[in-house]
């Protein structure tokens, strides 16, 4: 008797603690339908493209210590008030590109930055906390996996704007080989997504 009460608790608890999977489910689907049809054809950009190629070739031979050293040099100008690698990559063609399409967007997407095959930012809409993003599985389980990986963060409330917001990351591809070059991240706000 004590173990069909064991049996019938576990699976209450599993029940219940699944439920969250399947709330969870219609952010992503929505997201992802989202990327899909209205994000990723700009992929192929030659302006994103092109930065991403040049900045590939440019950092070809970057050690993981010179990786670090840029990145601890972002995170100590983020708060500073010379900025002059955020400003190199902040004022460049890519970015301008990048917050042009975020503007389009119409609140949907809350920010946008595109990573090399190192996880370096290459260009961004807004200033990220940190330049190297190879740590993390938004550059992990897109460019390490392949060029039509797509990854889908949590979502989590903003606590500042109390929107529903989710980073949806994708690879990007050149166009001429089909191979990953890069990483693009999406933030999304999900509540855009169902109003």
């Amino acid at each position: 008797m004590y173990l069909h009460f064991l049996r019938a608790a576990a699976l209450c608890a599993a029940l219940l603690l699944g439920a969250p999977a399947f709330a969870e489910d219609a952010p992503i689907k929505a997201a992802e339908a989202y990327v899909k049809s209205n994000l990723v054809p700009w992929l192929s950009d030659k302006v994103l493209v092109n930065a991403v190629k040049a900045q590939n070739e440019k950092h070809a031979s970057l050690t993981q210590a010179e990786i670090d050293k840029l990145d601890k040099q972002w995170m100590a100008e983020v708060d500073a008030p010379q900025k002059p690698l955020i400003d190199s990559l902040m004022k460049n063609e890519l970015s301008a590109f990048l917050a042009k399409k975020k503007t389009e967007a119409q609140g949907v997407v809350t920010e946008v930055f595109v990573m090399d095959n190192k996880g370096l930012n290459v260009g961004q809409s807004d200033i990220t906390s940190d330049y190297w993003q190879g740590d993390e599985d938004k550059w992990q389980k897109t460019f390490l996996v392949g060029p039509d990986a797509i990854h889908f963060g949590k979502v989590n409330k903003d606590e500042s704007t109390q929107m529903l917001q989710m980073q949806v990351s994708v690879s990007i591809k050149d166009p001429e080989t089909g191979k990953a070059i890069g990483a693009v991240t999406f933030g999304i706000n999900v509540d855009q997504l169902s109003s």
